[in-house]
């Protein structure tokens, strides 16, 4: 992640990214230090590196890399020197303002050393970014990179093409469009960052401990797909907010482990799952909502938020991430 800070503050943004986010950009420095940490460990997609994957090689991410193309085209630059396979950058589409701009900008990553593209679409990023863009970006990508061009969620793609969107869509007008078709009836839906928030009305809401059955270790403690901000913060899977430790010391992190001791929340999560962090909150005053929660990552961001507000604690970070939940 280059940055959290993005032109859009979408509903359903799991590490909370908006236009409000000081840029704080990870420094070329610091990815020249630190990428060959990574380096080491990254694996190539199954068809080879050259080709991208979604839980392979190394994707540049944000918030919005675009907004910082420069750097973006430098990272790109220090990833293929390093050799690191199958890489590709993430984006919105909200940059792709003309045909030629949208070719430039593709082509000049292509020749920096970039394997692929992954574009963003669904109705959250809709609120922001016109349909045509991304449909040009789309188009264009599968020019400069052929096969390389991944849509998530293809679904919504050929969904908003068969509706005839134009411009923006909002999330009210996209309900109407689709008969009040519940927003994860048909593709992937995380319930957690700001989506426990700004969506949560349109789900169930359940007691704390109907979730203590559905252990988070699995993903939480996975050696795949994770995400290393532009802070230094190592993050278990999707789970904003939470650092394993810094990325920037990579290799000492892997060496000697994490320090459980002087990270209760972690130690909680690790070895109690949700009911131990509940209950250790409860011990710091945590107040549980009344009217329940609507996934378990819910009940661990509200507790997260609280604890976050009380202390400061070397796993919740980085600290901006619950000041924009706000």
């Amino acid at each position: 992640m280059l940055s959290y800070k993005c032109p859009a503050e979408c509903r359903h943004c799991m590490y909370a990214c908006s236009p409000k986010w000081t840029g704080d950009w990870i420094t070329v420095d610091q990815l020249e230090q630190f990428l060959p940490q990574l380096a080491k460990v990254i694996r190539p997609s199954p068809y080879g590196p050259q080709y991208m994957s979604l839980n392979h090689g190394l994707h540049f991410s944000g918030g919005e890399p675009f907004l910082n193309f420069e750097l973006l085209l430098k990272a790109v630059e220090i990833a293929e020197a390093l050799r690191i396979p199958s890489t590709f950058v993430e984006t919105n589409c909200f940059w792709c303002k003309n045909d030629k701009l949208t070719r430039e900008r593709l082509q000049a990553l292509k020749e920096k050393g970039l394997k692929g593209v992954m574009i963003s679409v669904n109705p959250f990023y809709a609120e922001y970014v016109p349909f045509e863009r991304t449909d040009r970006c789309i188009r264009t990508s599968q020019e400069v990179f052929g096969a390389n061009m991944m849509v998530y969620q293809l679904e919504y793609y050929r969904m908003f093409k068969r509706l005839g969107i134009t411009g923006r869509l909002s999330i009210d007008q996209y309900l109407k469009l689709t008969l009040g078709e519940s927003l994860s009836d048909t593709v992937e839906l995380f319930l957690m960052g700001r989506a426990t928030e700004k969506l949560k009305g349109l789900y169930p809401s359940h007691p704390s401990k109907r979730f203590f059955n559905t252990p988070c270790q699995p993903d939480f403690l996975r050696s795949w797909h994770n995400h290393f901000d532009n802070y230094g913060n190592f993050m278990p899977g999707y789970c904003g907010g939470i650092s394993l430790g810094s990325w920037f010391e990579l290799d000492r992190l892997v060496k000697k482990g994490i320090d459980l001791e002087n990270r209760p929340v972690l130690k909680h999560l690790v070895s109690e799952d949700m009911k131990g962090l509940l209950d250790f909150a409860l011990d710091m005053g945590y107040p549980e909502l009344s009217e329940g929660y609507v996934s378990k990552c819910h009940l661990c961001l509200d507790i997260r938020k609280y604890l976050a507000s009380s202390e400061d604690f070397e796993e919740l970070k980085p600290i901006q991430f619950y000041e924009q939940l706000k």
